[in-house]
């Protein structure tokens, strides 16, 4: 089993008209045993930006420390808040510099950019980013993800239609994959807010 699947994990982010989606799992494991069922894996940045993490437990929360850390650097000099754009970028360096002994995680970067269109970025563990256009996935279930998102997206999603295709593409994909599920949360961000659900999930 490869390090990266030891706590077990699913995040999606897609993009809509206008709005952005991301949502994760919220099963915290050891290998097959169930520890808990309220892990935060997707972290908000700010009211326009989500950073999902998936990988290590330990390195999930160590991640999310030095992002906060280095986003408040950011924005003491810079006097502005940070897009979605240089979070990935700044992610993507934290990353490529640990490589030799890198963190184990598979970040997801999902936001609206400062003319309100929507961003989606998703890297490896030594930060080789990927930019898409409709949607990323990343965690132990991506195969089931990728199949679920391929056959449920569309183009200009409205939030509501757009929170309804992510909250079906993951419980529906969790569902056949052992290391992740028992539950979700889905956020999506729009001009006006985030408007953030809890799913309820099999839980088994």
């Amino acid at each position: 089993m490869s390090i990266l699947e030891y706590n077990g994990a699913a995040i999606i982010a897609m993009a809509g008209k206008g709005c952005v989606g991301i949502a994760s799992d919220t099963r915290l494991g050891i290998q097959a045993q169930t520890v808990a069922t309220d892990f935060r894996k997707v972290f908000k940045m700010n009211d326009r930006l989500f950073v999902g993490l998936a990988g290590l437990a330990t390195d999930v929360q160590t991640m999310d420390q030095l992002l906060r850390f280095r986003q408040n650097l950011y924005e003491l000099r810079e006097e502005r808040q940070m897009s979605p754009r240089v979070m990935s970028n700044l992610l993507s360096n934290l990353l490529y510099e640990k490589r030799f002994g890198p963190y184990f995680i598979e970040p997801v970067v999902a936001g609206l950019d400062e003319n309100g269109k929507p961003f989606l970025s998703g890297m490896d563990l030594i930060g080789a980013p990927v930019y898409t256009d409709d949607f990323v996935v990343s965690g132990t279930a991506t195969g089931n993800l990728y199949g679920m998102c391929e056959t449920l997206y569309k183009p200009d999603m409205e939030a509501e239609q757009l929170f309804e295709t992510l909250a079906q593409a993951l419980l529906a994909s969790v569902d056949r994959d052992a290391l992740s599920g028992w539950g979700g949360v889905v956020h999506i961000i729009t001009k006006d807010g985030v408007i953030s659900r809890e799913l309820k999930g099999r839980q088994d």
